[in-house]
């Protein structure tokens, strides 16, 4: 990409859209292109053609999407389907139709089956059945990442598609209804040491284990693999590590300094039991997270202490 190139960020206010904005603007892109969801309603197929052909951008990022938490994919099914699939259709085929130079589209690991072998593999892709707890959200990005690379072996067009694994970071969402596990966990553990409360309840065994990459880190690799990746192909983006929903817990734990105690609620989901990625295509390209996952999480105890203290949240 050119400094001057057109780069439309779709879900640029988002966790990962924003973090698109501040790491673009800080290696002097100059032609950044926006639009809040007021703005444009990328669900609506004739305002999303409209908006690509007056703006002509020349790169997209499609960071757009619907997305919640283990407590409410389960309850939504038919949004999380339907308007993910209605933004990735519009977009991806306005990206053609006004002959867009690079589509990038980011998936999720949910693509890949709930009994995955581990690390989990490019190729793992397509040969099982999907995690129950968010298979909507999961049936939706398999079908815009299936679209772009059609577009590609149809007409040529030019994509990149990128699976992460669990990111998290600044502008996360805290909220309880739709936050992910790590934001999620940093809410309770917080808002108990403020309480002074005894017990902090936790979802599941706590046995499941996750990967987690800061968004920074994902989008320096996302960057890099715009350079240097130039198939259609699946590529995965993670740390490469694990860490126990337990471990995490008492991860933030230490970091709040709460000292009460944790509950295991057996009765409510653990989600696929493991889920880490194996990243070794971006790492031949040289790619290292330069973020601790400790440190990380430091930064959102932090980020959420100050919105909570500001009436942000």
């Amino acid at each position: 990409m050119e400094k001057t190139d057109k780069i439309y960020v779709a879900g640029h206010n988002g966790l990962v859209g924003s973090a698109f904005m501040r790491e673009l603007t800080t290696r002097g892109y100059t032609n950044l292109l926006t639009a809040s969801h007021d703005e444009l309603d990328l669900t609506d197929k004739v305002a999303t053609s409209i908006f690509f052909e007056k703006n002509k951008p020349n790169y997209v990022i499609l960071a757009a999407a619907k997305v919640g938490g283990i407590g409410t994919n389960p309850k939504y099914p038919v949004e999380f389907l339907l308007n993910n699939v209605e933004i990735q259709n519009n977009v991806i085929r306005s990206c053609y139709q006004h002959s867009v130079k690079k589509l990038v589209f980011l998936g999720s690991s949910c693509i890949y089956p709930t009994k995955c072998k581990q690390p989990i593999k490019e190729d793992y892709f397509m040969t099982g059945a999907l995690e129950p707890t968010n298979e909507g959200y999961a049936i939706a990005k398999i079908t815009g990442l299936r679209l772009a690379q059609y577009y590609n072996q149809e007409y040529g067009m030019d994509v990149l598609n990128v699976m992460p694994c669990n990111l998290y970071g600044k502008n996360d969402s805290f909220d309880p209804e739709n936050s992910h596990v790590l934001s999620a966990t940093v809410r309770k553990f917080v808002d108990a040491k403020d309480n002074e409360a005894e017990e902090v309840v936790m979802w599941g065994t706590g046995v499941a284990r996750r990967e987690f990459l800061n968004v920074e880190d994902a989008v320096r690799a996302i960057l890099l693999l715009v350079d240097k990746w130039k198939t259609p192909d699946i590529v995965n983006i993670g740390s490469g590590k694990e860490i126990s929903i337990k471990g995490l817990a008492g991860l933030v734990a230490r970091i709040v300094k709460y000292e009460g105690n944790i509950i295991w609620d057996n009765t409510k989901p653990d989600g696929m039991l493991r889920k880490c990625l194996d990243v070794s295509k971006l790492n031949s390209l040289g790619y290292e997270p330069q973020i601790t996952l400790s440190e990380g999480v430091e930064q959102m105890v932090e980020e959420y202490r100050e919105r909570k203290k500001n009436g942000t949240l």
